[in-house]
Parts: structure tokens; sequence; C-alpha cells
């Protein structure tokens, strides 16, 4: 049976995908994350030391969370349990346990329990590991692609070790298909295989950083392509790109890709780089966002970032929001780009936003203001008798039809116009009234 295996170790079928033969066996191998794993980095330390606690390893897919899980079960020579969050309930977990308490009893030898996509436990579930986490019966890792500390409780996130794992850099992704062409164990290297340097770096990009999805694409390329007369599989460019298909980007939902993109967004619209936001809103649909998500944002960024700098920003926003809605992808992305770039280019003021904020903090926090009386309703029947109304000003009735009276019951400032376009004339405006 050791024949259908690339080792008793791995217990990797030798029909398993690349991605899966070319999982590194030891720290030593592993590629990436050097920010966690350099020299006299936490982990790195704590590994050589053999003092690993409960871990939570949180980043994209195919960026080594599990790879890294399997490494450091075998630097610190423990027992390796692997579990789905997905699959998996209280009662497999309580087995897994009482069998590491034993193990531990009888031999010393630790259990690492591995749970992948462990934001999947709810609450109970969570809680359930949280005695033999303490007592130490066995070290948890868990992984997930969503940000942990909106994904799980508490107690298991004071208990534990945060890392978070970044895509893979080109280099890294091209390191790892030179050593799957050349391993001729676990890897292509059996092959006649010439694969040219543009097609590597071809799937180092668009893989976005994610091995799993460059070692894959690179094994379809090479069994999907016919041996040239001289017998050897040539793999270029074209073929590479013909492999991974459509790019997918990194972009979940409802997770951090989701919202960090569109806080990118946002923040190249406020910044005024129209190139940065095209780039931001491109991702987003590619990746397949609503066009409603990305008008929503454009229109706030007009009022909130644009303002009276440019009171035409809203207008053309909302009418784009609008457009958007009635025509749909992918046309629409031609009417919130020129939303977009036109909200990135306008001139910015935040006057307006900090203005209703300051008056919102005063109402909630000072004691709430009576409407003065001259400023009540005076219409419905028996006002006159309270006094409502009286000594109201008409502002049109008097030049350039203004008039100073008291508006609010205290002198508290709100809307402070700055100098930026349009809102230049609303300041000075401003200040020729309260000079009368």
């Amino acid at each position: 049976m050791n024949d259908l295996f690339i080792s008793d170790e791995k217990n990797i079928p030798l029909d398993a995908p690349l991605s899966a033969r070319m999982r590194p066996a030891s720290i030593q191998e592993y590629v990436g994350q050097r920010h966690i794993l350099g020299e006299g980095k936490l982990l790195t330390r704590a590994i050589e030391a053999d003092r690993i606690a409960s871990l939570i390893l949180y980043g994209p897919p195919g960026v080594g969370k599990t790879t890294l899980a399997l490494c450091i079960a075998h630097s610190t020579r423990s027992h390796f349990e692997r579990i789905n969050a997905v699959s998996s309930n209280v009662e497999e977990m309580r087995k897994i346990i009482t069998a590491a308490q034993n193990r531990r009893n009888n031999t010393g030898c630790k259990t690492i329990l591995f749970i992948d996509e462990i934001h999947r436990f709810n609450k109970a579930q969570q809680d359930v590991l949280m005695p033999d986490i303490e007592e130490g019966s066995i070290v948890l890792i868990g992984a997930t692609v969503f940000n942990p500390f909106f994904s799980l409780v508490s107690p298991l996130l004071s208990r534990s070790l945060i890392f978070e794992l970044q895509p893979l850099s080109k280099d890294d992704l091209m390191l790892l298909m030179n050593r799957a062409i050349t391993d001729k164990k676990r890897g292509l290297g059996q092959l006649p295989i010439d694969v040219d340097k543009e097609a590597l770096e071809f799937l180092s990009v668009t893989s976005d950083g994610d091995a799993r999805k460059a070692l894959n694409a690179l094994e379809v390329a090479v069994l999907t392509t016919h041996p040239s007369v001289d017998k050897r599989i040539h793999i270029t460019r074209e073929i590479a790109q013909e492999a991974i298909q459509k790019k997918q980007v990194n972009y979940d939902g409802d997770g951090d890709a989701h919202y960090d993109t569109a806080s990118a967004f946002i923040k190249s619209m406020r910044g005024s780089d129209a190139d940065a936001a095209l780039y931001w809103m491109a991702k987003m649909i590619y990746a397949g966002e609503e066009a409603r998500f990305i008008a929503r944002r454009i229109v706030i960024c007009a009022s909130e970032d644009v303002g009276n700098a440019d009171p035409q920003a809203l207008v053309v926003a909302n009418a784009a929001a609008q457009a958007a809605e009635f025509i749909g992808l992918p046309e629409a992305r031609i009417i919130l780009a020129q939303a977009a770039v036109y909200v990135a280019c306008a001139p910015k003021s935040n006057s307006v936003y900090l203005g209703i904020d300051k008056a919102l903090a005063d109402v909630k926090d000072e004691r709430t203001q009576g409407v003065p009386i001259h400023l009540r309703d005076s219409h419905y029947k028996g006002a006159s008798q309270l006094g409502h109304g009286e000594g109201y000003k008409y502002a049109h009735d008097y030049p350039n039809h203004y008039v100073q009276q008291q508006y609010k019951p205290h002198d508290a400032v709100y809307y402070e116009p700055t100098v930026q376009g349009y809102e230049a004339r609303i300041k000075e405006r401003m200040d020729k009234l309260k000079k009368k």
C-alpha cells in the first residue's frame, strides 16, 4: 500500500492535486509569511522552543494556513488531528479531545487540533473547546478567511495568538512553481516539460498570491498539453492563460476583502485619486459586486467628502445611482465610473458632515433645548393665545431677504464653510451676513 503514497508521514496519494503533493513537510520548506516566520519573530521563537499556544491563522485562501499548521505539528513532533467546521460537530470534537488526553497521559505526546473554517462554529461549539485549551489537553490551531475579531467569541480570542497571513508574493509563487517543476518525487520532475518564464510570471501574477491556484493551474497546463515533435511538453504563456481560465480575485461578498476594497475605493475618491478609484471599482465589478452597492458608496462620498465645495457632485452621484439601477451591468460600469471620477476630481469639504455630527452630539449629550417662542408653529387654533410665533421676523420682508434674529437657543456653531470650490462663495456670503 505504501507505493500509493508519497510518504507514510504525509499520506498524500500520488493522484492528489499538485498543490497537495508539494505541500512542505517542515518549516524549513515553508515559503512566504516572513512577517511572522522571520528570524526572531514571535511564532518562529515559539516553534523553536516548542511552546506553541493556541493559534488562529487568518488570511485569504491558498496562502499556507493548513500547511503552516502541518509544519508546526512536524516541528514540535505533535500528533495532528484535522477537522472542518462545516462537517464536524461537538461529538467528534469530544472524541478527539478524549483521545488527546489519553495520548498525553500515556505517551506525553501533544495533540494539535486543526479546525479549518473555524468561523463556521457557533458560540456553543467554540465554548466546548475552552476547558481543554485551558488545561492544555489540546493545542488548537484554527484557520479562517474571515476576520476572527468579528467571527470568533472573545474567550477563544483571549486564549489564542492571532496571526494574519498575507497573499504570497510573485517571487514566492515563482519559487513554488519552479520547485514543483523540478521535484521528481512529488512534483512534475519526471515529465519532459519546458515552461517558459513568461508562463510562470503570468501564473504568478494572475493567481493573486494563492499558491494552490498557481500550482493547480500549472498542473492543468502540463497534463492537458500534448508533447511536440521532440516529445517534450512546452508550456507557453497562452497555454498558461487557458489553464487558469478567468482570474478569480480575492473578494468575499461579506468579509474583509469586500469591506477593505470598498474602503480603498472611498478613500481614493476622498483623496482625489481618480485612477485609484477606477482601479478599486474595477476590482469590485470584476468580482461580481452589485452596481447598487458601488453607487451607494459614490453617493455617500459625494455628500460626506465633497459636500458644498461642489454641490453638483451629489446630483451627478445620485443620477448615476438611478441610471445604474435602470441600465444594469455591464453597461452601468461606464455610468458609475463617470460619477466616481467626478467625485474624485471635485474640490473637497467635509464641513456639512462635521456639522451634522456635532449637532447630533449636542442633542445626545447636552440638555435638550426647547424651540424659541417666536419660531413655534402659529397656524393652529389657539396658538396665538400661547404666544407662539409672536415676534417672528419674515426674512423676505427685509433687504436681501435677510434679517438677524435668534434661530437657536444657544450660540453653538456647527457649519463652518471652507474656502474650497463653491463653498468659498457660501462662506463669503455668510460672513457678510454675520457682519450686518
